[in-house]
């Protein structure tokens, strides 16, 4: 096993614990899973902010940016407020192979916990909502 196989699996490991610990509550009720992560993204030339919904395992553009979300997590209302969603973004350009520019966990009440680096771009995690759900509301007239 490589050096960057073994720390890429320790990051990994890491990753989880720390989702593990931000969503250790009081043991009242467990984080829900959801099918979609909700996003803002800023473009720092043009100064306009995007909302930006990305579903579990599908990729979505911004920019130059190619996001996608592999998770999405969201305590229950009785707890703390908190979600947070495993994101995997890509630059692409032209005649180039796409660079990730970030791959990890971001969680929507610590933005700078693991942030995004990038020269144009900033996107950071707003919420995790279950998109099914609020169709079927939005059909019974609620």
């Amino acid at each position: 096993m490589t050096g960057s196989v073994r720390r890429a699996g320790a990051l990994a490991f890491a990753g989880m614990l720390a989702v593990a610990v931000q969503f250790a509550g009081t043991g009242q009720a467990a984080a829900e899973f959801m099918d979609t992560a909700v996003l803002q993204g800023l473009d720092k030339v043009t100064a306009r902010i995007s909302r930006i919904e990305v579903p579990v395992g599908a990729t979505v553009s911004f920019g130059a940016l190619e996001i996608s979300a592999d998770a999405c997590f969201k305590r229950p209302p009785e707890e703390t407020p908190e979600s947070a969603a495993f994101l995997r973004i890509d630059e692409i350009r032209p005649d180039e192979e796409p660079e990730t520019v970030f791959s990890g966990w971001m969680f929507a009440s610590s933005p700078s916990l693991s942030a995004m680096q990038h020269a144009v771009y900033d996107v950071w995690v707003i919420d995790c909502i279950s998109v099914e759900t609020e169709d079927s509301e939005n059909s019974t007239g609620n």
